[in-house]
C-alpha cells in the first residue's frame, strides 16, 4: 500500500454506521444473542470478501467466578474488615496493625490470582457458572516477510454486550472511591499510630479521627454498591461495543486488498470481554508463543464516540492507574499523534483510574505494547438500555478508521526502526 491512500473515497461513514446498527442487539456471553452475533460476524467477514477458510474460530469455556462471584466476595470482605478495624481501633490499636497486615496480604494474594482468571481451578469450576463462547478472527500474512519473522499487529474489538445495575461511569466511580478510600484510610492510620505512641501531632488528632470515620464510611458505601452490581442482557451495546466492531470490519476491508509488507495483521472480534476479558486472554494463550514482544502491537477499540461536546475528536487511553499512573504505550502513542498530524485530525489522550477493563489488559500483563481507542463520555450510556445507535457518531467512527489506518501504514514503513 502506498503512503498516500485516498481514505476519503475508501472509508464510508454510512457503511461503518450500518455495522453498528446490525450488531445493536443484546448479546451477553453465553446467550443465544452472543451466538447470533458470532454468526453475523462470520457473515459480515464473508460479505467483505474473506473466504471461509480465512475465517478462524476459537471456541472456549470459562467460569463467571472471577467476574461475578469473586468481586462480591471482595466487596463483602471490605465491609466486614473495615468494620472490624474500626471496632478494634478503640479497644486495642496494636491488634489493629496485625489485622491490617493480614488484610493487605489477603488482598495482594487475590490480586495476584486475578491476573490470570483464564486458568480455571477448583474455585472457578465449582463456584461460578460455566459459559461457552467463541472468538472470530482473520489473519493476513505479511507480503515480504515469512510469518515467523514478520511482526504482528492485532486489531481488536469485543462482540459481546451486557447491562448492569449501574452504568459504567458509576462503576468506575465506585471502584475509584474504594481504591482511594483504602489508600487514604491506610495513611490516616499511620498518622493515628504516630500520635498514639509519639504524641507529636496532637493538634490534628480530631481531624485524623474524623478522616478515619469518613473514609471508612466511603469504603463501606462503595463496597455495598459493588456488591449489588448485577449483570443482565438488556443492553443493545451500540457504543459498547458495536462501534469498535464496525471499525475492525472497515479496517479489514482495506487491508484485505492491500496487506502489509512486514507485519502479519489480525482482525479479531473477541467474545466474553464483559465477563473477565476471557476471549482475548485465551486468544493470547494460544498465540503468545508465536508473538515477539518487540514486534507485536495491539490496537483495541471499545466504546467509540458518544461524546456530544467533541463531535470530531478521536480519543484514546493514554495512561491508567493511580499511584503513579502507568503510560500505556510509548511507541504507539507517538504513532497516534504522527497519524493525526498527517490526516489533520483532532486526537486526545485521557487517563483512567480503576474499574474499567478492556481487551488490552491481557496484552499489558504480558508486556506487549497495546492501546485502547475509546471515548470517555461513552461510559454515560454503556451497560444500559440507553446504549443505542443514536448515541454513536459516524463522523468519529470514520475519523478513527482514517487515523488508525495511517498508523498501521506508518508502523509498516518503520518496521526495522520499531523492531
Amino acid at each position: 500500500m502506498e503512503q498516500k491512500v485516498d481514505f476519503e473515497s475508501f472509508f464510508k461513514k454510512e457503511r461503518v454506521f450500518k455495522h453498528v446498527e446490525d450488531f445493536s442487539f443484546p448479546r451477553l456471553a453465553g446467550t443465544d444473542g452472543e451466538q447470533n452475533a458470532v454468526n453475523l460476524v462470520i457473515k459480515t467477514f464473508n460479505n467483505i470478501g474473506f473466504k471461509k477458510d480465512q475465517i478462524e474460530y476459537q471456541k472456549f469455556d470459562f467460569s463467571t467466578f472471577y467476574s461475578e462471584v469473586l468481586i462480591k466476595i471482595i466487596a463483602f470482605m471490605s465491609i466486614i474488615i473495615v468494620s472490624i478495624v474500626i471496632f478494634i481501633k478503640y479497644i486495642y490499636p496494636f491488634f489493629t496493625i496485625i489485622v491490617i497486615l493480614i488484610i493487605v496480604i489477603v488482598f495482594l494474594s487475590i490480586l495476584n490470582v486475578l491476573k490470570h482468571p483464564e486458568n480455571q481451578k477448583f474455585w472457578e469450576k465449582h463456584f461460578g457458572k460455566e459459559i461457552s463462547s467463541t472468538n472470530v478472527y482473520i489473519k493476513l500474512n505479511a507480503k515480504d516477510q515469512p510469518f515467523e519473522k514478520a511482526g504482528n499487529i492485532i486489531i481488536s474489538a469485543h462482540l459481546d454486550s451486557k447491562s448492569q445495575t449501574f452504568k459504567t461511569i458509576w462503576r468506575v466511580i465506585f471502584f475509584t472511591v474504594w481504591e482511594f478510600g483504602a489508600i487514604g484510610l491506610a495513611i490516616l492510620y499511620i498518622f493515628f499510630f504516630i500520635d498514639l505512641y509519639f504524641k507529636v501531632i496532637q493538634n490534628i488528632i480530631l481531624l485524623i479521627e474524623f478522616g478515619i470515620i469518613i473514609t471508612s464510611s466511603l469504603i463501606i458505601l462503595s463496597s455495598l454498591m459493588i456488591f449489588f452490581i448485577k449483570t443482565g442482557n438488556k443492553s443493545p451495546g451500540a457504543l459498547d461495543n458495536a462501534s469498535g466492531m464496525a471499525i475492525v470490519f472497515e479496517l479489514s476491508s482495506i487491508f484485505r486488498v492491500s496487506p502489509l509488507n512486514y507485519y502479519n495483521i489480525w482482525f479479531c472480534q473477541f467474545s466474553a470481554e464483559e465477563i473477565g476479558t476471557m476471549g482475548s486472554r485465551l486468544f493470547l494463550d494460544s498465540y503468545d508463543s508465536l508473538f515477539s514482544k518487540e514486534h507485536t502491537f495491539q490496537i483495541n477499540f471499545d466504546m467509540i464516540s458518544g461524546d456530544k461536546k467533541n463531535q470530531n475528536r478521536v480519543e484514546y487511553v493514554k495512561s491508567y492507574g493511580a499511584l503513579p499512573p502507568k503510560k500505556i504505550s510509548g511507541t504507539l502513542d507517538s504513532f497516534i499523534h504522527q497519524a493525526a498530524h498527517e490526516e489533520n485530525l483532532n486526537v486526545k489522550g485521557f487517563k483512567i483510574l480503576s474499574g474499567a477493563h478492556t481487551d488490552s489488559i491481557p496484552f499489558h500483563l504480558r508486556k506487549y505494547e497495546s492501546v485502547d481507542f475509546a471515548t470517555f463520555n461513552a461510559s454515560k450510556y454503556s451497560h444500559s438500555k440507553e446504549d443505542t445507535p443514536d448515541k454513536v457518531n459516524s463522523v468519529i467512527l470514520l475519523n478513527t478508521c482514517k487515523l488508525v489506518a495511517r498508523m498501521i501504514i506508518n508502523l509498516d514503513k518503520n518496521f526495522k526502526i520499531c523492531c
